[in-house]
């Protein structure tokens, strides 16, 4: 196989956001380090050791994102402005979160080598897989995400959520992998996700007041759609390569409260429980949970604020997720558009 020395290839700098990533950072890192030239971390508050973590990594640049509130556009271009001043030449940004890593066999893919001589301005898109909590299976989440830019300095133009990480200019040239993968180990830690799916929840109804809320549960419980046979076995070599390197790729780090938690706590302090009595973030017990962290605190505003009428749309909506886009269950979901939902 043929391979490039640096002057023959683009930098490849590795963009990633993190805030409290402490359960997968290291790993994220130990894989990252195997690959990037450069690593630049933005770390928005981190109250875990992800920034101690971050340090004992000599390729990490980190740097800080000290904006308060949820914004991908704002950090994406934080990320984006760091590479670009601190790395010269030219340069293969590949944005990744922390709990994504690309699959091992990269190291032998003729993929990658095309990727690293590619033209100024061209997107790398790439399959990303969905790692089950057995660590044995995955399902396929998308078949191809723009993962990867060649940059030339074109604009940057983030939405509000669930953005474009890299810029994607009109026409831009693709590359489309179809070996080489992207491991997403967000449902590995199944608990964790739903954590950080009922916060999703609240900020849509804060933040996207034109998105109804069933829609929004659909949105964030389609992983719940996923029949057997839209399951597959990982395949050795995802995991293989960086076996050797003594890195750990299996073991997922649980915590009794996630940092989600204690920010749908405050949401729900903030603006009431009544503003998210339509949202699925009820399966929790926020009374006792908030007495768990503060035995001392006021546990009443934290109450289930759901009529019966609710709880039951929200019974009808995760017995149907599974097979929502059926027409009857379509039809009913029509019909709690009508009354708000």
């Amino acid at each position: 196989m043929e391979t490039f020395s640096k002057s023959d290839r683009h930098t490849v700098v590795c963009l990633t956001p993190v805030k409290n990533e402490g359960w997968i950072l290291e790993r994220f890192l130990k894989c990252a380090s195997l690959w990037a030239d450069h690593i630049i971390i933005a770390d928005q508050g981190s109250i875990d050791n992800s920034r101690e973590i971050a340090l004992q990594f000599p390729k990490v640049f980190l740097i800080e994102n000290t904006s308060t509130e949820f914004n991908e556009p704002e950090r994406q271009q934080l990320l984006i402005e760091a590479a670009r001043e601190k790395i010269p030449g030219s340069r293969l940004l590949m944005a990744l979160d922390a709990d994504e890593i690309p699959t091992a066999n990269f190291m032998d893919s003729p993929e990658w080598q095309t990727a690293l001589q590619a033209p100024m301005g061209t997107v790398l898109r790439l399959p990303k897989v969905a790692l089950r909590p057995d660590m044995s299976s995955y399902w396929v989440e998308l078949e191809s995400a723009p993962f990867g830019f060649v940059d030339d300095g074109s604009p940057h133009q983030g939405e509000k959520i669930h953005s474009p990480r890299v810029p994607m200019p009109d026409l831009a040239p693709s590359i489309y992998g179809h070996d080489v993968k992207v491991m997403h180990y967000q449902y590995a830690n199944w608990e964790r996700m739903q954590s950080k799916q009922r916060w999703y929840q609240c900020w849509e109804k804060l933040n996207c007041p034109e998105n109804r809320p069933s829609r929004i549960y659909r949105r964030y419980h389609h992983m719940y759609n996923i029949s057997s046979d839209q399951l597959y076995s990982i395949p050795e070599n995802w995991f293989a390569r960086y076996a050797e390197q003594e890195i750990d790729m299996t073991t997922i780090w649980k915590d009794k409260i996630y940092w989600w938690d204690q920010t749908v706590l405050d949401l729900i302090e903030k603006h009431g429980a009544e503003t998210f009595r339509r949202c699925a973030m009820w399966d929790v017990d926020w009374v006792a949970l908030s007495q768990s962290i503060n035995p001392n605190g006021s546990s009443s505003i934290y109450q289930d604020p759901r009529a019966q009428l609710e709880k039951a749309i929200h019974k009808w909506l995760s017995k149907t997720q599974p097979i929502h886009a059926k027409y009857y269950v379509r039809f009913v979901d029509q019909m709690l558009a009508f009354f708000g939902w």
